[in-house]
């Protein structure tokens, strides 16, 4: 009756975050790169709007300790948390299973709401960059390419968006295509 009324009144519900999604991108990761030559970098990044107080500072040790070493806390210039992982480019399984693992934790301490997204950094010929972008509150994914300081090389955003579609839960809106300039990580 609920889904009903609300397309009725032209309401949409947001989807849930399916943090398990991650666990495609090393498939999907073989698809990007026989389509575009993009492969994997072995960086990945959580990032998160942190939370004042000692319980949300513990649990950020406590991810750390966990994860060991090859992670960082960055702040970015927007007053952004990231966790930045770095493995083994050949290693992409244990990469998203670490980003699981924090974006996990911190759901699981009651901070889902802080979750911003993640994202896996991939490298082409010229040095080009691509970042997979996980978008936690709407449980989809989107390529963002930067090129230089706040320009986007769109053509190859669609080229990638073509090649991980059927790989992915590619975000459809493109407005929610956010660029994430200077992420940690990419």
């Amino acid at each position: 009756m609920r889904r009903w009324l609300d397309a009725l009144l032209g309401r949409t519900r947001t989807a849930k975050p399916n943090l398990d999604a991650l666990f495609t991108l090393p498939s999907a990761a073989v698809t990007l790169q026989a389509a575009t030559g993009f492969t994997p970098t072995g960086v990945g990044s959580v990032c998160f709007r942190a939370a004042e107080g000692g319980a949300f500072a513990r649990l950020q040790r406590e991810a750390r300790q966990l994860l060991g070493e090859g992670v960082e806390v960055v702040k970015d210039g927007y007053g952004y948390t990231w966790m930045v992982v770095r493995r083994s480019p050949d290693d992409l399984s244990a990469l998203v299973t670490e980003l699981h693992a924090i974006n996990s934790t911190l759901e699981g301490a009651g901070f889902g709401p802080s979750l911003l997204c993640s994202l896996v950094g991939f490298t082409g010929s010229e040095g080009r960059r691509l970042a997979v972008v996980y978008l936690y509150k709407q449980g989809t994914f989107y390529p963002f390419a930067p090129v230089g300081e706040q320009r986007r090389d769109n053509a190859l955003e669609l080229q990638a968006r073509g090649a991980l579609a059927g790989e992915l839960p590619i975000e459809k809106d493109l407005g929610r295509w956010f660029p994430v300039w200077g992420a940690p990580g990419l």
